[in-house]
């Protein structure tokens, strides 16, 4: 019986005289996993991230947030200490985050439509749903 490659079963592995034969530790390199998908695993967590929707402040909370912002105005020299609840717009998919920050009140620019804290953040007033500061204890 004979079979289709008999002529060539039992004949030495051919060599090449100009190539020399590559090693074993290295010829493992050439079998090792690639990043097929580049990216692939960072847009799955993108779209996996959560984001929160902007709420619709109603006019009441609306009224007493320019209330606030007015007392703020009156008591800007002082630079009285804000927590400023506001929401922060995801800059990739849309909603965002909503961010709480304490700090010390520089600016309150209606014509921008931003409050300025001394540590330098801007947050626009349209943004902003809550405004939290000692002065208001007595004054609303």
């Amino acid at each position: 019986m004979s079979g289709k490659y008999d002529d060539i079963l039992h004949r030495t592995h051919p060599t090449s005289t100009k190539h020399p034969r590559m090693p074993i530790s290295e010829r493992a390199a050439i079998f090792s996993p690639f990043a097929a998908l580049t990216g692939h695993a960072g847009a799955i967590a993108e779209t996996a991230r959560l984001t929160e929707r902007k709420m619709e402040l109603d006019e009441d909370a609306r009224a007493e947030l320019d209330r606030r912002q007015v007392v703020l105005l009156e008591h800007i020299e002082e630079q009285p200490e804000v927590t400023v609840t506001w929401f922060c717009p995801d800059e990739k998919k849309s909603g965002g985050a909503y961010v709480v920050t304490t700090g010390r009140l520089k600016k309150v620019d209606n014509a921008a439509g931003t409050l300025k804290l001394a540590d330098g953040l801007t947050v626009s007033l349209d943004e902003i749903v809550d405004l939290q500061c000692d002065l208001f204890r007595g004054l609303l």
